[in-house]
């Protein structure tokens, strides 16, 4: 008796050319999905996607402020997920831009939504964050009923954009949900945002240089594994619940601790210069994932040591 194939899963990754979007097109890849990666190349490269475009994958350069556009590709694409990862990162430029800021995570989010709901797209999983909404931690590990109180326009764009995710939930019926990272880290890691600080460490060792460690070193931060990350991708895509999702470990680590590591990496000297503290960064923060552990059946694999031995070695030369 001849065993029916199964039809592939069709995906689409908005932000798919940049460090996790890239990490999470390979997954789809490998799990057999067709995947159309949306991005603007802006800050996503082309080389992240190169193999993957060998493969069942495809890439459109376009923009998510172009509702017209993305109403038309997802239209034509017809997928039954949308991963949405497409975004302004960058802290310091929200900061001082945040109208650009809210047009892209916020705006670019409700024209992502408006393309699922006419495109009846069956999952939407939002990308956002968790320290840059909660602020500084008032009860470590900040679970999702945190007060809200972000430090910088990028933590309220995202926060936003959350509501906009729910808000087409309970208007139109489409199935959404949003997870919030930690500090994500691993291969293709761009120095953008705060948690670039790990591509930027590692680039000081691999160049024999120092890491500039801004203040103490003793603020803490919830380093979570891009694998993981992904993982909670797909598990958030093959469920049906809806909210906000917490994705991180539960563990605090120092920028000093992050030195300390990488360091031992190597025989190489690694002593941080100390520069003046940055104003307004948040002291302490790290995420309650038992919400995502118990609904989603995700938990993080990987710790920050296993982590940070990774993503050093896949940037030495083979």
């Amino acid at each position: 008796m001849a065993i029916p194939t199964m039809p592939r899963m069709r995906s689409l990754v908005t932000g798919g050319a940049g460090f996790i979007g890239s990490n999470l097109v390979d997954a789809l890849l490998d799990r057999g999905d067709e995947v159309t990666i949306v991005d603007n190349v802006s800050t996503g490269r082309r080389e992240n996607v190169s193999n993957a475009l060998s493969g069942a994958a495809e890439l459109v350069e376009a923009d998510i402020r172009d509702a017209e556009a993305m109403v038309e590709l997802v239209a034509e694409v017809r997928p039954q997920t949308i991963f949405h990862l497409a975004a302004q990162i960058d802290v310091r430029r929200s900061t001082a831009d945040p109208a650009f800021d809210a047009r892209v995570n916020v705006e670019g989010t409700i024209n992502m939504l408006e393309a699922a709901r006419r495109g009846a797209v069956a999952r939407f999983v939002n990308s956002s964050t968790g320290g840059a909404i909660y602020g500084e931690g008032r009860t470590l590990p900040a679970p999702e009923d945190h007060p809200v109180a972000p430090e910088a326009p990028y933590g309220q764009s995202k926060f936003a954009a959350e509501g906009y995710c729910e808000l087409f939930r309970r208007l139109h019926g489409l199935s959404t949900v949003s997870l919030r990272y930690g500090n994500v880290f691993g291969p293709r890691q761009d120095p953008l945002g705060e948690a670039g600080v790990v591509a930027i460490f590692c680039g000081r060792l691999l160049d024999g240089g120092r890491p500039t460690v801004f203040g103490d070193g003793l603020q803490t931060r919830d380093y979570v594994y891009v694998d993981d990350i992904v993982s909670a991708n797909l598990a958030a895509a093959g469920s049906t619940v809806s909210g906000s999702f917490n994705v991180g470990t539960g563990v605090q680590t120092t920028v000093l601790e992050l030195v300390d590591t990488l360091g031992a990496m190597t025989e190489a000297s690694f002593e941080p210069e100390h520069a003046p503290e940055r104003p307004g960064e948040v002291r302490h923060i790290a995420l309650d994932a038992s919400k995502a552990r118990a609904e989603l059946g995700w938990e993080a694999r990987l710790d920050v040591p296993g982590g940070l031995e990774r993503t050093f070695t896949s940037l030495q030369p083979a």
